[in-house]
């Protein structure tokens, strides 16, 4: 009798299990799903997109570009605000292909905080290689914010001539037809701001690979998914095209110059004003090329503190949009089995296809085996999710904040209780690290 009860209660913990294991599994299928929906928004975004190829020539950025759009006549001047910090990846030839513009009026100015800069340097080679374009360096120290890039930015704007404002991060780059493609969406007076989607580019280590692996699934399908299907404005600050206008109504800069999400609340402000925000499918490439693993670790748990912030509750549909993390949960939680390691195995062959498919759909040139490590970079960005439950400190361009609500950012304590709250749990997760 007693080796029946035995059995019995065998029977029921393994039946507990596979319900725990299936209740894994029907999650990772409703990431799968999710997963489709963005690569059909994805799909629908770039079907008639403008067709790029960048040729690189002794140093030169050359287009190719197949079935341009008939000349608009609608070209009016914009001022390209380019706040510098270091030196990215490719920094001289992203300058370079802003300075190719197939435009006729527009201002380039390249904004920075002082001259021992190396950004500065590279600046003066772009202006003095092109001395016939209208081109200006701005070196103003600029504390007003706490935001770093936004201090940049407020000399920049109080330099710029056009009613246009054209807001572009030095790690990207574009062909000469970008401006075209971009301002054509201002033709229509109810637009207030245009930004662009983002291609990852380059990768010659490991986290520079996985950072464009995520850009080119994760972001790119968010952002149209977000456009597409819900109507959802999605600010990425890679690329943002505003009317001065409507910039100053939501107070310019200085109104986001203590938030780290200075583009989504910008985004959302104007969007608040009743003003149509356009996602262009003209898509702008982030060059990422010599990236160290601990540079994206630190910029993902960075994001991911500012998307819990911003998104609340609804940060949880990003852990289970990542089926790929999700069906390994059981190797870790139940046991490894074939059944266990078969589904991990399937749900990664497929969201390897999902990632090699979006990336022809963006004309990326990867090569294909790059993709075999897209499973690992959604193990690594699933364990990230759960830093931000944790811990509220950023870390940016060498300053340390605390991130509140919608990003909001406050001075990191120095002294007094709080201080001692923050560096021992920054210590703690230092040792676990």
């Amino acid at each position: 009798m007693s080796y029946l009860i035995e059995m019995l209660l065998k029977y029921i913990e393994e039946v507990k299990s596979m319900e725990v294991f299936f209740a894994f599994v029907a999650i990772s299928i409703i990431g799968l799903f999710a997963y489709g929906l963005q690569i059909l928004a994805v799909r629908s975004s770039f079907r008639n997109k403008p067709v790029d190829k960048y040729l690189q020539q002794e140093g030169e950025i050359n287009l190719a570009v197949k079935n341009l759009q008939p000349t608009d006549s609608f070209l009016p001047p914009i001022s390209i605000l380019k706040p510098l910090k270091g030196l990215d990846d490719n920094l001289f030839d992203n300058l370079v292909s802003f300075c190719t513009q197939d435009y006729p009026k527009y201002e380039i100015i390249l904004s920075l905080q002082d001259y021992n800069d190396p950004a500065y340097k590279v600046a003066k080679k772009v202006k003095d290689k092109y001395p016939e374009k209208d081109i200006s360096i701005i070196v103003e120290k600029c504390d007003i914010g706490l935001n770093p890039k936004v201090n940049n930015l407020i000399p920049a704007y109080r330099a710029s001539n056009y009613d246009l404002i054209l807001i572009s991060d030095s790690n990207v780059m574009v062909g000469n037809d970008y401006l075209k493609e971009t301002v054509k969406h201002m033709k229509d007076v109810e637009v207030g701001l245009v930004s662009n989607v983002i291609k990852g580019i380059g990768g010659s280590t490991i986290g520079s690979i996985f950072e464009n692996l995520h850009l080119n699934s994760f972001v790119i399908g968010s952002v149209c998914f977000l456009d597409r299907f819900l109507k959802i404005p999605c600010v990425v600050g890679k690329s943002m095209l505003i009317r001065r206008q409507d910039l100053e109504a939501i107070g310019g800069f200085r109104a986001v110059k203590d938030y780290l999400a200075e583009d989504y609340i910008i985004g959302e402000r104007i969007h608040k004003r009743n003003r149509k925000v356009i996602l262009s499918n003209y898509a702008v490439h982030n060059v990422n090329e010599y990236w160290s693993f601990r540079k994206f670790l630190n910029r993902h748990t960075r994001w991911g503190k500012l998307r819990w912030r911003i998104g609340g509750i609804k940060y949880l549909s990003e852990l289970l949009a990542n089926p790929v993390f999700i069906s390994l949960l059981p190797l870790f939680l139940w046991e490894m089995s074939f059944i266990t390691i078969a589904f991990a195995f399937l749900v990664a062959t497929l969201k390897v296809s999902g990632d090699f498919y979006l990336g022809r759909l963006i004309d990326n040139d990867f090569n294909p085996s790059i993709y075999l490590l897209s499973p690992f970079k959604d193990l690594i960005i699933g364990l990230i999710w759960f830093v931000p439950l944790f811990s509220k400190v950023v870390i940016w361009r060498g300053n340390k904040y605390v991130i509140g609500k919608d990003s909001l950012l406050s001075a990191y304590p120095q002294t007094g209780i709080s201080s001692w709250g923050y560096k021992i749990f920054e210590t703690i997760k230092a040792k676990i690290a």
